[in-house]
């Protein structure tokens, strides 16, 4: 873990960027799903999938990506592939406070095995267990970008999940769905063509103007999706 920071509330978000070295504004993908729903064979294979589709759009946007920052599941992967492709973009794990509980402020838990440990960056927040991290994603992604787009890519996923996805369509960030890739992410994919057996509150994620679901299966497209996304364009209805 190269850089580690403890934030209270927004006022120490305020100087985040300069803080922590990042050069920006900059666009951010927010990346957000699985993680213990995913066994280890699971995870190999995803690391090949971000290497070979998500981590060329983040890297020809010069984009920084968000997420949990815990080693387990779609972070996990994420940051074995940003080490295994030496991809140097800014990889932010934001975490809460109670995960941590034997770590002071001015430590940074490097060696603690909640963590993923390829992120470049990890941000404390306010919380006590798992999904307090959820409104605090945004506002680093916000003042990271400091203007320029944000865009959420939800991967597999349990409850957490729907959480993560409301708080970003609520703050107007387009969400793309990768379909195939299990739980959360296949019940919207699935509401969005209107299957009978989608549960209330996919049904209710789908229906935004904000949501593109793209295929798994076809991993050029979903390249090229957030390649435009994170250079600004918007999602066609």
């Amino acid at each position: 873990m190269a850089w580690f920071r403890q934030v209270h509330d927004d006022t120490d978000l305020a100087a985040l960027t300069k803080a922590a070295g990042l050069q920006g504004p900059r666009p951010v993908l927010v990346l957000v799903g699985g993680a213990s729903g995913l066994a280890d064979g699971e995870i190999d294979g995803l690391t090949d999938y971000l290497a070979a589709y998500v981590l060329p759009a983040v890297w020809h946007s010069d984009a920084a990506v968000v997420d949990g920052g815990t080693d387990a599941g779609v972070m996990r992967a994420v940051g074995r592939a940003r080490t295994r492709e030496g991809v140097p973009f800014p990889l932010v794990g934001v975490i809460a406070r109670g995960l941590l509980p034997d770590h002071p402020e001015s430590v940074p838990p490097a060696d603690d095995q909640i963590v993923e440990p390829h992120h470049s960056h990890l941000v404390v927040v306010p919380g006590e267990s798992w999904g307090d991290e959820v409104p605090w994603l945004g506002r680093v992604a916000r003042v990271l970008a400091d203007g320029r787009p944000t865009v959420t890519l939800l991967v597999n996923g349990g409850q957490i999940a729907y959480r993560d996805m409301r708080d970003s369509l609520q703050n107007d960030r387009p969400v793309v769905v990768l379909s195939g890739s299990g739980r959360a992410a296949d019940d919207v994919a699935a509401a969005a063509e209107n299957a009978p057996h989608a549960s209330k509150e996919a049904r209710e994620l789908a229906s935004s103007p904000l949501t593109l679901v793209v295929r798994s299966a076809d991993g050029h497209r979903l390249r090229e999706v957030l390649t435009s996304l994170l250079g600004g364009a918007m999602i066609e209805p």
